[in-house]
């Protein structure tokens, strides 16, 4: 595969993650006091989109689509390094200086790297950083338990670790499937899941809970799992991701989603999973304050019911990026929550309806990369 790059320009002087990218350079990885897979609020180098096209199940609404990416894409490379992949870079690279300002594409790396699909949270790497510096780690993934094919996009990793644009030690977990939708942790210890997808057969059959808990925390570098055992929206085809479900959050925050009306078919399972996550506990055996998203009203696309939730947002370098349902109220309900968890950030909205009718949003789309990975 080939790399192709927008050609770098003058930096604008305004541009103000400058500061976090010098110091980026400097810093000594060697001073880490333990493995750690840094929470999304943890100082970011980028993020990685992997980009839609016609040889994806997108085509049916690429246009609708592409501009939800244009919208990501310019929101993300105004505040941090932007790195995506795509099978033809020289024709996104045209779309790209066609729609966005030069500040947005000065701070826009392209890989040339064949895909099946487009959720780089599932398919990208995490990244964990120890005494000796930064792991990139590849584990497998197959198509969300063998939903769908995913060939390539399981090998998208091996191009990203060789292109000029990212820094770190590749560690091969392949034979282990691990999707990053599927795992939130608090950079202090505690990991948080779900047991209807890690536990599934479709993903690691030979393998009991302890022995994925104990590859997680010798791998990751946690001390404690916390496995969520209710939850699943209809129409999700993760097997009940935790980014749909619940995120952790600065200050021992989690919010989640609820389901307050009885009426919903979903009221028990939810009432469930909320009583649950009363009783988690953090590494440090403290209890979570709960901060609850609203319920999107039903989204039906085609005569199917979509997973719409306002939990899958992505955390950027002082904003975030918010999935939106043109619900105007509940909107704006869900903005008000993030921003009083994370009252330092612009909360950015992110009309996400075409995002949804392929069963993902904001986060499921996106992959951000810790401090020290991304360098330009």
């Amino acid at each position: 595969m080939g790399l192709f790059s927008l050609p770098p320009q003058k930096k604008q002087a305004d541009v103000h993650f400058e500061d976090l990218l010098k110091a980026d350079s400097a810093t000594n990885y060697s001073a880490a006091a333990k493995r750690t897979l840094a929470p999304e609020w943890a100082p970011q180098s980028g993020v990685q989109l992997t980009w839609p096209h016609a040889q994806t199940d997108w085509l049916p609404t690429l246009d609708e689509v592409t501009a939800t990416y244009l919208r990501m894409a310019y929101e993300i490379a105004l505040r941090e390094p932007l790195i995506i992949v795509h099978p033809d870079p020289e024709e996104l690279a045209s779309l790209l200086r066609q729609q966005l300002p030069q500040r947005a594409l000065e701070y826009i790396r392209l890989i040339a790297a064949d895909t099946n699909d487009t959720w780089a949270r599932d398919h990208a790497f995490l990244s964990v950083t120890d005494t000796d510096g930064i792991e990139l780690h590849d584990y497998g993934f197959n198509g969300w338990g063998g939903k769908f094919e995913a060939t390539k996009d399981n090998a998208i990793n091996r191009t990203v670790a060789n292109s000029p644009f990212v820094r770190g030690t590749y560690v091969d977990h392949l034979d282990f499937i691990l999707e990053g939708g599927s795992i939130e942790t608090d950079g202090r210890g505690t990991l948080l899941t779900t047991s209807k997808c890690l536990l599934n057969k479709n993903r690691n059959p030979r393998l009991d809970r302890q022995t994925i808990e104990t590859n997680l925390c010798q791998w990751l570098g946690i001390e404690k799992v916390l496995w969520l055992d209710y939850g699943h929206l209809e129409g999700d085809d993760t097997d009940a991701h935790i980014d749909t479900l619940a995120r952790l959050c600065p200050q021992n925050q989690l919010v989640y989603v609820q389901c307050d009306n009885p009426v919903n078919p979903a009221y028990e399972e939810f009432q469930q999973m909320e009583a649950q996550l009363r009783t988690f506990r953090n590494a440090d055996g403290e209890p979570y304050r709960l901060v609850p998203l609203p319920w999107p009203e039903k989204i039906v696309y085609d005569g199917e019911q979509l997973p719409a939730t306002y939990a899958n947002y992505l955390i950027l370098n002082g904003a975030i990026l918010l999935p939106t349902y043109n619900q105007p109220e509940l909107d704006e309900k869900a903005a008000k929550v993030l921003a009083s968890v994370f009252p330092t950030y612009d909360i950015i909205p992110i009309p996400s309806l075409s995002l949804i009718k392929q069963h993902g949003s904001v986060h499921c789309a996106t992959m951000q990369y810790p401090k020290g990975v991304i360098k330009f």
